[in-house]
């Protein structure tokens, strides 16, 4: 017979010895019943990181997401707040887990590109170091002051800061947050001095703000909404052009005097760098779901969020290498450092 003819598996048998083969076909068989990564996914409590302190929009978040994805998969899944330095530490515990898709996190624009260009050296690298799994909203913040602060305008808070160079100080769940990055911008763009004081949540510096301990601070709706309605502090304008549906009487700081004002964070849920493709791609499949029952849009709608229609995973790995060089470019141009 032509060796040519012979096939592969033929050939391959013939050079293995008789007593042998029993081994080998049991080891084939093995190895061709052997379930993916996806099938037996999950085996255990999923744990979803929040890297905020309790409170926060953030949780909010996790906990909108994290009852329908506990039944989709039928295993338990636990929110754990691991808040610190402007939410590094929590990130950072997630992108050096153990990439089996049982560690997921609620993240933001802060996490995965502000503090690339706020810190000379990140303990994670955003882009290789974790695996985007959806984009669900953008967040627009508010602008909120002491209900007993005499001003009831931007162009208030603006004279009096000016008045009072460096007295006035504004809070912030840490450097390189939101609450922080926005309020540097507003510094650059009306001129004023005022002081940062960090906290390692949202919560605690806007309960100083209703306290009278801070003066403003730009917060997410959601933690804020409850104090705005019992007038505990007042709100001045929102970061986004448009106004919010869940807060329509609150006017757009570029209309009431800071032109061109736009500023907006963004969530994703993650999971560590080299979590499988399979996990991920059933995880992608799972959130995307979610995302796109009619009560999830409506519930973010309500939060003051603008729900996202999520693209693929490798459409948003670009997303967020496309925004640390934007971020990069608000961070210099607000002259914010993490230092602040």
């Amino acid at each position: 017979m032509n060796p040519s003819a012979i096939g592969p598996i033929s050939r391959f048998q013939s050079s293995i010895p008789l007593g042998l083969m029993p081994l080998v076909i049991a080891a084939l068989t093995v190895t061709a019943v052997q379930p993916s990564p996806a099938q037996d996914y999950p085996s255990r409590t999923i744990t979803m990181v929040v890297p905020t302190g309790p409170g926060g929009g953030m949780e909010t978040l996790a906990r909108i997401f994290s009852r329908h994805l506990e039944e989709r998969l039928g295993k338990p899944l636990v929110i754990e707040n691991r808040a610190g330095a402007g939410g590094i530490i929590g990130t950072n515990s997630v992108a050096h887990a153990t990439p089996d898709g049982h560690t997921l996190m609620v993240a933001n624009s802060t996490n995965l590109a502000i503090n690339v260009s706020l810190y000379k050296e990140l303990p994670y690298n955003p882009v290789t170091d974790l695996t985007p799994l959806l984009h669900h909203a953008f967040s627009p913040f508010v602008l909120v002051v002491n209900s007993s602060l005499p001003v009831t305008s931007v162009s208030d808070l603006v004279k009096l800061a000016k008045a009072k160079p460096g007295q006035l100080s504004y809070g912030s769940a840490g450097p390189g947050t939101a609450h922080h990055l926005f309020a540097e911008m507003l510094k650059t763009r009306t001129g004023i001095a005022v002081t940062h004081v960090p906290y390692k949540s949202t919560m605690q510096p806007l309960t100083d703000v209703a306290a009278g301990h801070l003066n403003f601070m730009f917060a997410d709706l959601p933690p804020v909404h409850g104090l705005i309605k019992e007038g505990r502090v007042r709100a001045l304008g929102v970061s986004s052009k448009t106004r919010l549906a869940a807060a329509p009487d609150i006017p757009p700081l570029a209309e009431v005097g800071v032109p061109g004002f736009e500023a907006m964070s963004w969530h994703m849920i993650v999971a560590p760098g080299a979590t499988p493709a399979p996990i991920v791609n059933k995880l992608h499949s799972e959130l995307r779901g979610i995302a796109a029952l009619p009560e999830i849009k409506q519930r973010i709608h309500e939060l003051g969020l603008i729900p996202v229609d999520s693209p693929s995973v490798d459409e948003l790995r670009n997303f967020i290498k496309v925004e640390i060089v934007r971020w990069a470019k608000i961070v210099h141009d607000a002259g914010a450092t993490a230092s602040q």
